[in-house]
């Protein structure tokens, strides 16, 4: 099992405070990959020793060498204008996972954003080139909050690698255990077009 973690609101507040100091983009995105990691190293910290990998991975060839010696990895960001979210397909797609679980702040994929939209309904399944589709149309949707929680570059992956995801609101631990392990899910399966 790998864990990729975002960097969430600790992040935006380092990235925002550089760039009130004049940063430019490549340094805002190493600050984000820093702290993705610094994320990770704490989720480290509070597993087993003995399950889980000793340190954080910063590139994909080292999380698939911990995860063949059934080692559980938790990572951050590997490289400058990459989100976590393709971060996490892109590994996905290089171990030949057996499934891929995005644990976001929505429950799912929607036909619109819920949060501006109360008619908005979430879909139970898309196709992958559906969502390449919806994520390419939408100004805001790849933002915290939006009918589509993951970044273009992600449905890009899974749509090349032909790869099935499911996309779950992750503040419920039992909600993302249900998405690891069941077919049954609270959220969307994102499908490739062939399935």
């Amino acid at each position: 099992m790998a864990v990729v973690v975002g960097g969430g609101p600790t992040a935006r507040q380092y990235i925002d405070a550089a760039r009130a100091l004049g940063a430019n983009e490549g340094e805002l995105d190493q600050i984000g990959i820093d702290t993705t990691r610094l994320n990770a190293r704490l989720l480290l910290a509070g597993l087993d020793e003995d399950l889980a990998a000793p340190s954080v991975p910063t590139d994909y060839e080292s999380a698939a060498s911990a995860l063949h010696r059934d080692q559980v990895v938790v990572m951050g960001g590997v490289v400058p204008a990459q989100t976590t979210d393709a971060v996490a397909a892109a590994l996905a797609e290089y171990v030949d996972a057996d499934r891929l679980v995005f644990a976001t702040s929505v429950p799912g994929v929607f036909d619109a954003d819920p949060n501006e939209d109360p008619d908005a309904e979430r879909y139970d399944t898309i196709s992958t080139g559906a969502l390449v589709n919806l994520i390419a149309g939408g100004e805001s949707l790849g933002s915290a909050g939006s009918n589509a929680p993951i970044d273009l570059l992600a449905a890009k992956v899974l749509d090349r690698s032909k790869m099935t995801a499911a996309v779950v609101e992750g503040t419920d631990p039992n909600v993302v255990e249900r998405a690891v392990t069941d077919d049954q899910i609270d959220g969307t399966w994102i499908r490739p077009d062939d399935e």
